[in-house]
């Protein structure tokens, strides 16, 4: 009388590291991060700097892959004139900084409206915004601009932002601290969803 076979060995447990780095971050938390860091992510607006386009709590998406063609010589089309854009503030202006939990002092982004673009001259005069010497149509503010500003031609790599909110005090921007350095521009957020849910681009 044969005897049975003896069962197949079980095949080798993997061990939990190894199953860990293949499973969970090569398969999920890789592709998240690539996604986050080199596509897109979303931004939460907190402030009336923007309105009338945007209010506070309301989420914007944010591109980045912008940035990074442009970085690596692939598009040159960004930043356009009238884009919104997310961005840290210059970081010698005393506005960069805010002091977070703990006495910790951080530098956060802000999002406002390019106005200028590298080897434009940008102005206010008379409450209007002057773009190489000419003023331009804002239909997305619904205030004048407070007060006179001397022309500043950029720089390459430089850019000039307001906020479509034009009120005294209600936007801190290339006004006070001068232009932004397109290495501090995350990317643009033209568009943008509102407390109820619907999706809008405003138009440069």
């Amino acid at each position: 009388m044969s005897l049975p076979s003896p069962p197949p060995p079980a095949p080798p447990r993997r061990p939990l590291l190894r199953r860990l780095w293949r499973e969970w971050l090569l398969g999920a938390a890789l592709p998240i991060w690539l996604v986050i860091t080199f596509g897109f992510t979303f931004a939460r607006v907190d402030g009336d700097s923007m309105n009338p386009t945007l209010h506070s709590g309301d989420v914007a998406v944010l591109l980045k892959y912008p940035r990074w063609l442009r970085a690596w010589g692939l598009w040159q089309v960004y930043p356009r004139r009238g884009d919104i854009v997310v961005f840290r503030a210059p970081a010698s202006s005393e506005y960069a900084f805010q002091e977070g939990p703990f006495g910790l002092r951080y530098r956060p982004y802000n999002i406002k409206r390019v106005i200028g673009i590298p080897g434009d001259t940008v102005g206010v005069s008379g409450g209007r915004v002057r773009v190489n010497g000419r003023p331009i149509d804002e239909p997305y503010t619904a205030a004048s601009t407070d007060r006179d500003e001397a022309g500043v031609t950029l720089k390459q790599g430089e850019i000039y932002v307001l906020g479509d909110n034009r009120i005294v005090g209600e936007s801190v921007d290339s006004r006070y601290y001068g232009p932004v350095e397109l290495r501090d521009v995350a990317g643009p957020a033209n568009w943008h969803f509102g407390l109820g849910g619907s999706a809008n681009q405003p138009s440069p």
